[in-house]
């Protein structure tokens, strides 16, 4: 996804898990395999683990990337087989379009990892039934109020 930040154009990068959970987001000003070397490294990292199948869209950077950093992984470019990714820059969309842009690329990537994490906390898995959304739905808020450190008023 492109972000132009006082006019120029930045790269934000997302890995997302298969049922759309936000793993990690990384703004960078290139769009090289250097960057994206950079987002493999950050994500396994933070993960512990390498997937077993990676897919992304058809930049050749990501194939040059994962054959020197995850060469065990399956890697499998396709136009439509990265959706999950493409549809959960949606959010982002709306939010910078809320905020009348990002005003820098540090600004960008702090904002992002935030509001991707406490969007994950609060998204509905899509085979779910409305007893188990209302279930996870007050445990999320549980934990928001635990992480926030609000109280209920009793």
């Amino acid at each position: 996804m492109v972000l132009t930040i006082a006019g120029r154009k930045h790269w934000l990068w997302r890995a997302v898990a298969q049922h759309g959970v936000v793993l990690d987001i990384l703004v960078q000003s290139r769009r090289d395999t250097a960057a994206a070397k950079r987002l493999l490294r950050k994500l396994l990292k933070r993960q512990g683990w390498a997937p077993r199948v990676m897919v992304t869209d058809k930049l050749g950077s990501y194939a040059a990337a994962t054959r020197t950093t995850m060469p065990g992984v399956e890697h499998r470019q396709h136009k439509g087989l990265n959706n999950r990714a493409e549809n959960s820059h949606q959010p982002t969309r709306r939010r910078e379009r809320v905020m009348k842009r990002f005003k820098s690329p540090g600004q960008a990537q702090r904002f992002l990892a935030v509001h991707d994490q406490v969007a994950n906390l609060f998204r509905r898995p899509a085979p779910t039934s409305n007893v188990d959304h209302r279930r996870r739905r007050s445990q999320a808020f549980q934990t928001w109020a635990e992480l926030s450190g609000v109280t209920e008023a009793a």
